[in-house]
């Protein structure tokens, strides 16, 4: 059934100057599921309404602190989105779900493992819908293969290798006026360097895709640029219960990479792999047979997958769709709490995944400083 109306969005974060703001904002008009009416744009008063006149809002509806705009828009607001420094992801999403109000929240979660499951408790008592914009997840053709992995054609999974490699921080750029890496590279805004940023991403990519999370994992976590308070570097090795064995690279520091995030995957009949600055294609690698190249139009796509294109097959399609997506099935979860009724069958990042992303962080940070020492995962 078609919703009455659009779902009224708050947003928390992305003022003058912010760039993920934007990203989402985007992403929630692509299918006109939303409409947004009501922020905490900034700190600054005067960026927040600067920025909410920009938007053609009331300025009686941007708000200079988050907690007066969740007293206030309890009963004005389905659902915020949050688009702050990571330090606020925790006690924003917590002062909204306690006033009834789902959430949609950038990744990751927040700052550490322990608060994570704080938040996972607010959550659950709450009883809203919490979604984490792992937006690489939404990808057409990375459902793809996550349905070709979990269907068996690979066979059984015996290595799983994933990257995301940039290099624009390959120099002090937090110690210049670039507000995007200013916050980045402050320990107490961040809580992890490029772990935390991107190397969230090519885990939760690595765990969606392949079905698995790993026992346990051994790494080193590296900071390249002299004078850097946080992390650029990261490698990590996994073993998974079946025995398959994994490796994560994930680097701010890689000269001549703008944002390559690359998964493959190798089972025991074919190998798959997709590559993020080509998101329109996914290679299989069948053993015995001639390797073949599926596109987003491609006719033998499972009917799911075709239906999540939103321009026609062989024009480009990947980053703001894939934020696109998110919200789509975000709409679709949040009104069917709204009208009581059940929903299955979500793929989309959660609470759960949240949590699960932060121990990773916590694991990795345990083995670097041991010295890559082994650890169990699952006690992270």
């Amino acid at each position: 059934m078609k919703p009455q109306r659009r779902l009224r969005l708050g947003m928390v974060g992305g003022g003058e100057g912010a760039f993920i703001g934007a990203v989402h904002r985007l992403a929630a008009r692509m299918d006109d599921r939303y409409e947004l009416v009501a922020g905490a744009f900034s700190s600054s008063l005067e960026n927040c309404q600067r920025t909410g006149a920009a938007l053609w809002l009331d300025p009686a509806r941007c708000y200079a602190s988050y907690q007066k705009m969740a007293a206030q828009e309890a009963d004005g607001i389905d659902v915020v989105a949050i688009v702050t420094p990571n330090f606020l992801h925790a006690p924003v999403a917590t002062a909204f779900l306690q006033a009834g109000i789902h959430v949609i929240c950038d990744k990751p979660l927040c700052l550490n493992a322990q608060q994570a499951s704080q938040l996972a408790a607010v959550v659950k008592q709450s009883q809203c819908q919490f979604i984490l914009t792992h937006n690489y997840s939404a990808y057409p053709l990375i459902r793809e293969a996550r349905q070709r992995v979990l269907s068996g054609e690979l066979g059984e999974i015996r290595f799983v290798e994933v990257e995301y490699l940039q290099d624009w921080m390959s120099e002090l750029v937090e110690q210049t006026d670039n507000k995007q890496a200013s916050w980045r590279g402050e320990p107490a805004k961040a809580g992890a360097g490029c772990i935390g940023d991107v190397g969230t991403h090519a885990w939760q990519l690595a765990s969606f895709v392949s079905g698995m999370l790993p026992q346990s994992l051994s790494a080193e976590l590296a900071t390249v640029v002299a004078g850097r308070a946080l992390d650029d570097d990261v490698r990590v090795t996994l073993r998974y219960a079946n025995g398959a064995r994994g490796r994560l690279w994930a680097s701010q520091v890689a000269s001549g990479h703008e944002n390559s995030l690359r998964l493959r995957i190798y089972g025991s009949e074919a190998s798959l792999e997709f590559q993020q600055e080509n998101p329109n294609q996914l290679w299989i690698r069948p053993r015995n047979a001639p390797a073949y190249c599926l596109t987003r139009g491609s006719g033998v796509l499972s009917d799911e997958v075709r239906t999540m294109g939103r321009v026609p097959a062989g024009h480009p399609e990947g980053y703001l769709e894939g934020f696109g997506q998110i919200y789509r099935e975000a709409a679709d979860q949040i009104w069917a709490a709204i009208d009581g009724q059940p929903f299955s069958g979500s793929l989309l990042p959660g609470i759960d995944d949240g949590v699960a992303g932060m121990k990773f962080i916590d694991a990795v940070r345990h083995s670097s400083m041991a010295d890559g020492k082994w650890v169990d995962f699952s006690a992270a």
